[in-house]
């Protein structure tokens, strides 16, 4: 029978936490290819510290990603009693791409599925968010806000699609976010 696991000595739980910290930092501002060594550097420990915690680039990128894709599932879900059932989706739309998009280079690569299979890595979390944005959407049509003759795929879609854009132009990606969340409301 395994043995549970021990908990980490106080300076090995801090060393993880600033490599996460670092690694999030680092793949939001740079995108997935920093390699590790690069990432234990800024973190100031050794490869080997990171290597323990984390055996491999991926699985540092899927706790990183864990946690984000964690928060996101939260302030969707905070935004369902802030900004009600109606409005709820397209502010979310609005932050993932505007705020999130712009800022975590790394989150928008996942989402869309560049440098790592977010559903094989951190299936929990995969289906978390897919879950929060299908209620999200459904919380909306119910509210008759958003088109009916759409689902959460469609709206996953949307989403990679417009943060794409804001890699390539941030100004254009407002405005045709913008565009887009007019389009999943229903025809007047």
């Amino acid at each position: 029978m395994a043995q549970p696991a021990r908990p980490l000595r106080a300076d090995a739980a801090r060393n993880r936490a600033r490599v996460l910290d670092v690694a999030y930092e680092t793949f939001a501002d740079e995108g997935l290819s920093v390699p590790i060594d690069e990432i234990a550097r800024r973190a100031g420990v050794g490869a080997g510290t990171v290597y323990r915690h984390f055996p491999t680039k991926e699985a540092l990128f899927t706790a990183v990603i864990a946690d984000r894709m964690g928060r996101m599932v939260d302030d969707g879900r905070a935004l369902l009693e802030s900004e009600g059932p109606g409005e709820a989706l397209f502010t979310f739309l609005r932050s993932l791409v505007l705020q999130w998009g712009a800022a975590d280079r790394g989150l928008v690569d996942a989402l869309a599925g560049y440098g790592i299979d977010v559903a094989c890595a951190a299936p929990e979390a995969e289906d978390a968010f897919k879950a929060m944005l299908g209620e999200l959407l459904r919380a909306a049509q119910e509210a008759g806000t958003a088109r009916r003759d759409i689902d959460m795929r469609d709206v996953k879609a949307i989403l990679v699609g417009c943060q794409a854009m804001q890699a390539y132009d941030s100004a254009l990606a407002e405005r045709a976010t913008g565009v887009v969340i007019d389009g999943l409301r229903p025809p007047r």
